[in-house]
């Protein structure tokens, strides 16, 4: 697999540095799971359960400008038209590679963007989407935002410059700061089948609609403290396709 991944990516020019280190680095591979899981688990026993279902789950280390589009992309949207979207910009505006005869697209970055309009993404099927991309993408471009400077801001600071952007609330600034290269495990992403698990396992209201997200928010911070992020992943994941 490893050397299937070097191939393509030396091939098309794009490495940059040793390809081993960047595929351990995407995988987040030198972390160490196992021992995080083990001091997860002693939580209590519902988490532990999860954390057996989802034994291997690992947060990948994205590209920052890529997980901002995507999520800005994921609202009120369903995983077939996400990916079809994201296949298609990249096809109209990433670098093709050629591998074993077949051809792939880099996800393009914020300058390949800049020229495109809102009716151009709009022709993509983005929906509502297409202005809030549109706007994301000129934000910073016109360094309104400096993405790059999030790296050196706290979990908080990093939520209200992301915040900022077009399209962006406070789940999918969770979701960014989560799943990208940012790797803030002090966040606690909510959907609806987050505030099932935690309504079943910890808060049992019966009218679970009316479960505020700050309540939600309060009890993860208690109950998993600085892995929470991670925590969410193993409960979501159990109670999604295995509870």
């Amino acid at each position: 697999m490893l050397g299937k991944i070097s191939k393509l990516y030396i091939s098309s020019g794009l490495v940059e540095g040793n390809i081993k280190d960047i595929v351990y680095d995407y995988f987040d591979l030198h972390r160490d799971y196992k021992i995080i899981g083990q001091e997860l688990a002693k939580v209590d026993k519902h988490l532990k359960k999860s954390i057996e279902y989802g034994k291997g789950i690992r947060i990948l280390n994205q590209d920052l400008w890529e997980t901002i589009i995507s999520f800005i992309i994921s609202a009120n949207n369903n995983i077939p038209r996400i990916k079809g979207i994201i296949e298609r910009l990249s096809k109209k505006y990433g670098r093709p590679l050629e591998f074993e005869n077949k051809v792939y697209y880099t996800f393009p970055t914020c300058e390949e963007l800049k020229n495109a309009t809102v009716e151009d993404f709009r022709s993509l099927g983005l929906g509502f989407r297409d202005k809030r991309l549109y706007e994301t993408t000129h934000m910073v471009l016109s360094n309104q935002i400096d993405i790059n400077e999030l790296y050196n801001l706290t979990t908080n600071e990093a939520r209200e410059q992301l915040l900022k952007l077009s399209g962006v609330g406070p789940k999918v600034a969770d979701c960014i700061l989560l799943f990208s290269n940012l790797k803030r495990f002090d966040v606690f992403p909510i959907d609806v089948w987050v505030r099932r698990v935690m309504n079943d396992l910890y808060i049992h209201d019966e009218e679970e609609e009316k479960v505020s997200k700050k309540q939600i928010e309060k009890l993860a911070k208690e109950k998993f403290g600085e892995y929470e992020g991670l925590a969410q992943q193993y409960l979501f994941y159990w109670r999604r396709n295995g509870a």
